[in-house]
C-alpha cells in the first residue's frame, strides 16, 4: 500500500477513482437507489478534478484502491473500494490528513452507520445534524469534528 497526493488528474486516474467510488457507494450507501447512484456518479469526475487536495492509496500494482479529498482542513470525501474494506486504508488516509493538513471536520450521511462508527473510532464527534444533504436531497447529514 502506498499513499500519494495526486496533482495530475488524468482521465485514466479519474476512471479508476470512479470505479472505487461506485464500489464503495454500492457497499455503504444502501439508502440510495441505483438511479440515484447513477445520477450522482455523473458529478464525481468534476469533484475529483476540482478538489484542492486529492490523496490516493494504491495497491502493490499501483492501482488506486481508495482516496480522500480535502479542502482546507475539511475532509470532503473518503472512499475505499469494497473489496479493500477493513484493511486499515481508511485509517491510513485519515492519519495522513491529520498529519499533513491538520483535518478537523467532515460530514457523513446519517444513513451510513458504518462510516459514522469509523469516524467516531478515529476521534470525530457529531456536533450538528441537518435534515437534507448539501444538494437539498432528503438524506440527513451528520457534521463531525475531532474531539
Amino acid at each position: 500500500m502506498k499513499i500519494i497526493e495526486v496533482k495530475d488528474r488524468n482521465v485514466t486516474l479519474i476512471k479508476y477513482l470512479l470505479t472505487v467510488w461506485e464500489s464503495a457507494v454500492q457497499a455503504t450507501h444502501l439508502f440510495l437507489s441505483a438511479d440515484e447512484i447513477a445520477t450522482i456518479k455523473r458529478y464525481v469526475p468534476q469533484a475529483l478534478t476540482e478538489i484542492p487536495h486529492l490523496i490516493v492509496v494504491e495497491n502493490e500494482l499501483h492501482i488506486p484502491i481508495g482516496f480522500m479529498g480535502i479542502t482546507e482542513q475539511h475532509i470532503e470525501m473518503l472512499f475505499i473500494a469494497r473489496e479493500e474494506e477493513g484493511k486499515g486504508l481508511g485509517k491510513a488516509l485519515i492519519n495522513y490528513g491529520l498529519e499533513k493538513y491538520a483535518v478537523t471536520d467532515l460530514a457523513v450521511n446519517e444513513q451510513n452507520p458504518r462510516a459514522k462508527g469509523f469516524y467516531e473510532h478515529m476521534g470525530f464527534e457529531v456536533y450538528k445534524r441537518t435534515e437534507h444533504d448539501e444538494q437539498g436531497n432528503p438524506y440527513p447529514l451528520l457534521y463531525m469534528r475531532r474531539a
